[in-house]
């Protein structure tokens, strides 16, 4: 997972009064910190989340923010809404104004959002390649029948965009409700392949993305992502 990087010796020049060509004075004489290591070369890479420590002076500490949140019905996926609550509303965290979403969920789905201010990550989430499933909770208006599975493991064709949706497993649990996992995110796709079969979605609940699960995290709250959540998701 890349970030956007900065050289040490640039990033000590804009942001002290010290130039380039002193930073290897600074670095022999141990008064850099990188992280709480003494820096060792004016080449090492600095990002937006390593601690910059000179001469007993912090100059960078911003910390990466990952969380979870349960988003209840009636809430925007936005950081700003003239009309509506929006995630970030339920937001209680002291980096809150840094936060954005790596995905989106409908004004009335509900379940699984995840917000951070780690842009490489989100958009590493959000990268075809990542292929992170999603998992949803379905009931729908028609009974659903073995047809319905077939036709989600084979892709739905939508004319629109002249294109057919990645393969995604569809679990029945009752004549009405199922589970659905996929692997991408096109704009109203699940309402979309269950309009396929004019059968109308009456709720949709996302549980899990990769392995991040909602669990029992109640409406309208957060928690942060566990180490191995993140080490899961570095991995894809």
């Amino acid at each position: 997972m890349k970030r956007s990087t900065t050289r040490l010796d640039r990033f000590i020049s804009q942001n002290s009064g010290f130039s380039m060509g002193e930073v290897r004075l600074l670095i022999a004489q141990r008064k850099i910190l990188l992280d709480g290591i003494p820096a060792h070369c004016i080449r090492q890479p600095v990002t937006r989340f390593t601690r910059v420590v000179l001469d007993g002076i912090v100059l960078s500490d911003a910390q990466p923010v990952y969380l979870a949140l349960h988003k209840p019905a009636g809430v925007v996926s936005a950081t700003k809404d003239g009309k509506h609550p929006t995630v970030l509303d339920l937001v209680r965290h002291p980096r809150k104004h840094e936060l954005h979403l790596a995905g989106r969920l409908d004004f009335n789905t509900t379940g699984l959002v995840l917000l951070t201010n780690d842009g490489a990550w989100s958009r590493r989430l959000s990268a075809p390649e990542t292929k992170l499933p999603k998992v949803y909770e379905v009931s729908v208006t028609r009974p659903l029948s073995e047809e319905y599975v077939a036709a989600f493991r084979a892709g739905i064709y939508f004319a629109y965009e002249g294109m057919t949706t990645l393969p995604a497993q569809l679990e029945i649990r009752s004549a009405r409700t199922c589970r659905l996992s996929l692997v991408e995110g096109k704009y109203h796709q699940v309402k979309r392949m269950f309009g396929h079969f004019g059968n109308k979605v009456l709720s949709l609940h996302r549980v899990s993305i990769g392995p991040v699960r909602l669990g029992e995290l109640q409406a309208g709250t957060t928690r942060p992502l566990t180490r191995s959540e993140l080490a899961q998701v570095a991995q894809r």
